[in-house]
């Protein structure tokens, strides 16, 4: 998929500020800005990166694929490196102090230096008196942004004259409408219980400021000589004020229409309501009215919306109504100035043929404001930008992770990795520790080996070439999958010839893990680019599976992509539903003495418990994460030995439900995937009994056994294939030798998270 804006088929806009559902003016101007650009350009691959200003978020749609909580500063870096792996080829920014985190919403600025697309971005704010950190916020915004848009000349003049940006750099597009007809208001009334009355509308989110207790306090005169008006006041209250305030304006509100006698003249719509409703109450108005107390707002999108509705529209003199209403399109009325707007209102009413002329003013000014063309200006400034960029190219360094190393476990040695793999990717099978070639390749032990490629970079990034490393096995696996079945092909021979039998689906669920562990962890943006790409079609086919391993790996995958990008809303809607849909099989399957999802246990049993609490714990299901803890603490009671070592369910017969337990031939894989489902059960509880529990796994490889015997080969670095009852397989093939350096990673993270957890522990002691 192309994403560039100059001679390239597919266009990839990003648009970053608050997004419905959420409710707010920025929520909506985003949302509406970003559908109306899609409609213009259909091409286009339009979607939204949203901030969230609570734990919980939004439901939001699929057009949000990306989420930011406002005070984690270091989600704007990785947002910045979302943006710039997905390649997108503009971001429009709407920039409000008040929406991104930080000291007057600072945390934006680095994203937008990290971030390598031309950025145009939109100031909902202009001020003519800034402290001097919102100055300096807005002179680095201007310094690091392609283009800015504003939405109003006077906005433009005072960019130009309080902060010195060059003219060059400005451009002024209005506020974008929906595009309604022009119509009598006689026409929606009955809708409302308004028929035969004559309608004044305010609308908007209601907070101290409005000046709505003016336009009250107008009423008696207004009724006096006019008794059919009814003044409606829609809108909910600010989410922001209700949650400090609760409902007090409002109340204030309808106790002051109460003791005025104006309660049957006054009709409050406690609701935000969607854009259809919201244009047929501006239907049916006669007059709008905006009453606001500050005069330094440089925008109004009701405003707008009320005009671009061929409204009366009588207002107080903020900046935006002055520029707007000038030349007879409204009428301008002083601040806090009660028989003034009941003068004009009055003067309005009586003069019908006044008010039409009014109407049809505002209605005319206001065509080129409609969604439409609003959204074809962005486009031709997205071009701009990007023409200038191409000519202009900027160098940009991505933030990377602080990284940590413990050295109190064996030493990480690729050297039997390394013998293992040749130009293709790593030979499935060794004779001994010598590769053994007749077997060839499989996607399984490339997709694993590329988390060891990924991991290692972390603990020791100068010991081996792990970039290299992690190329190949990527290649191999981007020609494993195959695009007309959207499956991951498995067995390849010597030859480079595929071979049967068909894949499993557990192949192509390991496969995604395997990418997803590019995505959190590389440092080579190619490879998450890539890996991106092949995610995004493979994750989709995992819906229609039935394997409980494959979804539950599948989760994983989705849990490691959401490590770097938490706010990947596509990615999570996908994992919610595997995880519901594995937690619903154990919960209907599973019985008190056998709490497990099917009727026999057979391989990396521990990846499905491992899956059920990564998710509970992500999603805040504490019944999925208590169901996966629970099925852990089983399948760890039942692979301890009486003397306390691990004894993992064997290959020979498995264990059936209501049967006999296999014991051998044990796999290093047993051990592997039980470290790591320990090792996050840890991290979701802080009960040291997992530890213990991860620890007793991983002592299995090195000799705390059935036979007293390391599987681990001290010598080589690599490991043994299997424990029998009476030896040890000493092949040294590519999947136990992969699982051991992947357990030793997940020691090493266990220890940095026991390290974390009980640092934080010391300080809740000392703080209280």
């Amino acid at each position: 998929m192309k994403s560039g804006l100059l001679g390239e088929t597919r266009t990839r806009i990003a648009f970053l500020g608050n997004y419905l559902p959420r409710r707010c003016g920025i929520a909506t101007f985003t949302t509406d800005l970003c559908e109306a650009v899609r409609a213009a350009s259909p091409d286009a691959d339009c979607f939204a990166i949203a901030m969230n200003d609570s734990p919980e978020g939004y439901n939001y749609p699929d057009r949000v694929r990306f989420e930011i909580p406002v005070e984690r500063r270091e989600q704007y870096d990785l947002a910045a490196d979302f943006l710039n792996v997905n390649k997108v080829g503009a971001l429009c920014v709407q920039h409000e102090y008040g929406i991104f985190g930080g000291e007057d919403g600072r945390y934006l600025l680095p994203l937008l230096r990290q971030v390598q697309a031309p950025v145009v971005t939109t100031l909902h704010t202009v001020l003519t008196e800034p402290s001097a950190s919102q100055r300096s916020v807005l002179l680095e915004l201007a310094d690091t942004t392609d283009l800015l848009v504003v939405m109003s000349p006077r906005a433009a003049r005072y960019m130009e004259e309080i902060y010195g940006v060059p003219k060059s750099k400005i451009r002024m597009i209005h506020h974008g409408i929906p595009d309604v007809p022009f119509i009598d208001p006689n026409y929606f009334k009955d809708q409302f219980g308004a028929e035969g009355r004559r309608l004044l509308l305010t609308f908007g989110l209601l907070s101290e400021g409005k000046g709505i207790e003016y336009a009250i306090e107008a009423l008696p005169r207004i009724v006096a000589e006019a008794p059919d008006v009814l003044y409606l006041i829609l809108g909910a209250t600010h989410p922001h004020v209700k949650r400090e305030k609760g409902e007090a304006y409002r109340v204030s509100l309808q106790q002051r229409a109460h003791e005025l006698g104006m309660e049957h003249h006054v009709l409050f719509h406690n609701r935000f309501v969607e854009l259809g409703e919201l244009c047929e109450y501006l239907g049916a108005a006669d007059i709008y009215m905006t009453p606001y107390l500050n005069p330094a707002q440089i925008v109004s999108g009701t405003l707008a919306y009320a005009l671009g509705a061929g409204k009366a529209v009588v207002s107080t003199p903020y900046w935006y109504a002055v520029d707007m209403l000038a030349e007879g399109r409204g009428r301008i009325v002083p601040f806090r100035d009660a028989d003034s707007l009941a003068e004009v209102v009055l003067e309005l009413l009586h003069h019908e043929t006044q008010r039409h002329a009014m109407r049809k003013q505002a209605y005319t000014y206001c065509r080129g404001m409609i969604w439409k063309e609003v959204a074809r200006e962005y486009l031709k400034l997205f071009h701009e930008v990007s023409k200038a960029r191409h000519q202009r190219p900027r160098k940009l360094q991505l933030a990377e992770l602080a990284q940590d190393r413990f050295l109190s476990l064996p030493e990480l040695r690729p050297n039997h990795l390394i013998r293992m793999t040749d130009c293709v990717g790593i030979l499935q099978h060794a004779l001994f520790t010598v590769p053994d070639r007749r077997h060839g390749y499989s996607a399984d032990d490339q997709a694993r080996a590329l988390m060891v490629a990924v991991l290692a970079e972390r603990i020791r990034p100068k010991a081996a070439e792990w970039e290299r490393l992690a190329s190949r096995y990527l290649s191999f696996l981007h020609h494993a999958f195959d695009a007309g079945s959207r499956r991951f092909l498995n067995f390849m021979n010597y030859e480079r010839q595929w071979k049967g039998p068909d894949p499993t689906e557990d192949v192509h669920a390991r496969s995604i893990l395997g990418l997803a562990h590019v995505v959190a962890y590389s440092k080579n943006p190619g490879q998450r680019a890539l890996a991106m790409q092949l995610l995004d079609e493979a994750i989709p086919p995992t819906m229609s599976f039935v394997s409980p391993r494959a979804w539950a790996m599948t989760i994983q995958g989705v849990q490691f992509y959401l490590r770097r990008y938490a706010g990947a809303s596509d990615f999570r809607r996908e994992r919610d539903e595997l995880a519901g849909m594995l937690h619903g099989q154990a919960s209907r399957e599973g019985t008190e003495d056998w709490p497990w999802p099917e009727d026999r246990l057979t391989y990396a049993n521990a990846v499905i418990p491992h899956a059920l609490i990564e998710a509970g714990e992500a999603m805040g299901q504490a019944d999925m994460l208590q169901t996966g803890l629970e099925m852990l603490a089983w399948l760890d009671e039942i692979q301890t030995s009486e003397e306390g070592h691990f004894i993992p369910i064997g290959t020979e017969g498995w264990y059936v439900k209501g049967g006999h337990r296999a014991r051998f031939d044990q796999q290093p894989i047993e051990a592997q995937t039980m470290i790591e489902a320990c090792t996050a059960a840890y991290r979701t509880t802080r009960d040291d009994r997992w530890r213990t529990s991860a620890r007793k796994a991983f002592d299995w490889f090195l000799g705390r056994n059935d036979l007293g015997h390391p599987v681990y080969d001290y010598q080589t670095g690599g490991c043994c294939d299997g424990l029998h009852a009476d030896r040890i397989n000493q092949n040294q093939g590519a999947e136990s030798t992969i699982v051991w350096l992947l357990s030793l990673i997940g020691m090493h993270e266990l220890q940095d998270s026991a390290d974390a957890i009980g640092k934080q522990l010391r300080m809740e002691e000392e703080a209280s």
